[in-house]
């Protein structure tokens, strides 16, 4: 097993380590964070750079490449903010990916090439007010209607709702049951009926926008179907390299945070001379290098395992599950070593310790993960509703 980066993916790390700098990406970071505004310049940047959509399909505009690549690009970008990262997420490894591998031709056509320019953006709608961890409860549902289906229901935290193009939308078909009955239908912001609640005020992670999506009979025409009653295995396969994107988010917030602990300890003096001298905080930034680098080895083994195809289910909930854990401690012992300037609003580890809690229930709570994980290793269904 070759744990070595290849020339083109040294080069992308090198070029956005250096962009990160000569755009001054730390300072953008505490901006982000204070204002709540995502930077929408960075869009048209990424664009140009053949950053958006490096792994979609080239005959639509991606880039072809396998997924590790936009893997290191989240992991490199996330050091400064998982703002900064979320681009290169949304338009490599979120719902655009379901749109390519199932969608129709035109489906293809009429978004991907604009998520690759940065002026389209797919946001996915799974959670629902009583329906987040037991998926197959969903409640939104859609009715035939003539050509098409009317579309009701209610989704909630809904990442990037309100700001993005496209949403694809998880609903259940009529009245069949559990995951049977659920597919996806793709569902444009200006759509009649479509309509978007006010937008959730979190500790962290902020300027990603997020609010509930509210359909009241919104019409949906056939061609706007994705994934068909039955299909529902559809939407796991494709979710699982979501979840290793997660962990990524987490490989950079810990890496991040061990820079920042580090470059502190070696100025910081107690006693007369540097901290990094004193044994304890020795071994607490060796304990985080260890911890980031077993989770950095459970991500690419889950991304690389399937080439350019989707990991498998038990390799990317161990990977997602162990990085979510991995980045709160990491964090957390960084702000030990700042002290109490760790708590301090002044200092980057006290906003990346925020930001590493909303990782353990975004893409699937590390609990759930943990009965999916179970499933597989006990070749059985584990029923959560008995």
């Amino acid at each position: 097993m070759d744990f070595n980066l290849d020339k083109d993916q040294q080069m992308l790390v090198d070029m956005l380590r250096k962009m990160g700098k000569r755009e001054n990406f730390k300072q953008l970071a505490v901006e982000i964070d204070k204002t709540g505004e995502f930077p929408d310049f960075l869009m048209k940047k990424y664009g140009e750079l053949g950053l958006l959509g490096m792994t979609l399909s080239p005959e639509y505009g991606g880039g072809g490449q396998p997924n590790i690549n936009a893997i290191l690009a989240i992991e490199e970008l996330a050091k400064f903010s998982p703002m900064i990262a979320a681009p290169i997420f949304e338009s490599n490894i979120g719902p655009v990916r379901v749109i390519d591998a199932y969608g129709t031709e035109e489906q293809k056509k009429a978004i991907i090439p604009g998520v690759c320019k940065g002026e389209k953006s797919v946001s996915v709608c799974m959670t629902e007010p009583e329906a987040g961890s037991d998926l197959t409860s969903l409640s939104t549902k859609l009715v035939e209607d003539g050509d098409g289906y009317l579309l009701n229901g209610r989704k909630t935290f809904i990442t990037g709702g309100g700001e993005a193009s496209h949403y694809l939308v998880y609903s259940r078909y009529g009245d069949t049951p559990d995951y049977k009955g659920i597919g996806a239908v793709i569902v444009e912001k200006s759509a009649p009926g479509f309509t978007f609640g006010k937008q959730e005020d979190f500790m962290g992670l902020r300027g990603m926008p997020s609010c509930d999506l509210i359909f009241e009979n919104v019409k949906i025409p056939k061609e706007n179907i994705v994934l068909r009653i039955g299909e529902f295995k559809k939407l796991m396969t494709t979710f699982d390299v979501e979840r290793c994107g997660n962990a990524a988010m987490c490989l950079g917030t810990a890496a991040g945070a061990i820079e920042e602990a580090k470059a502190y300890a070696m100025e910081r003096k107690a006693f007369g001379r540097p901290i990094c001298e004193f044994q304890d905080i020795q071994f607490s930034i060796v304990n985080m290098a260890m911890k980031l680098d077993a989770a950095r080895l459970l991500v690419y083994r889950a991304v690389t395992g399937a080439g350019r195809g989707f990991p498998s289910m038990l390799e990317a909930g161990m990977a997602k599950c162990f990085a979510n854990e991995m980045v709160v401690e990491v964090t957390d012992a960084a702000m030990q070593v700042f002290g109490g300037y760790g708590y301090s609003k002044e200092f980057p580890v006290e906003r990346m310790h925020r930001d590493a809690l909303a990782w353990r229930v975004a893409g699937g709570t590390v609990q759930m993960l943990r009965v999916a994980m179970a499933s597989i290793m006990f070749a059985r269904r584990f029923n959560q509703k008995a």
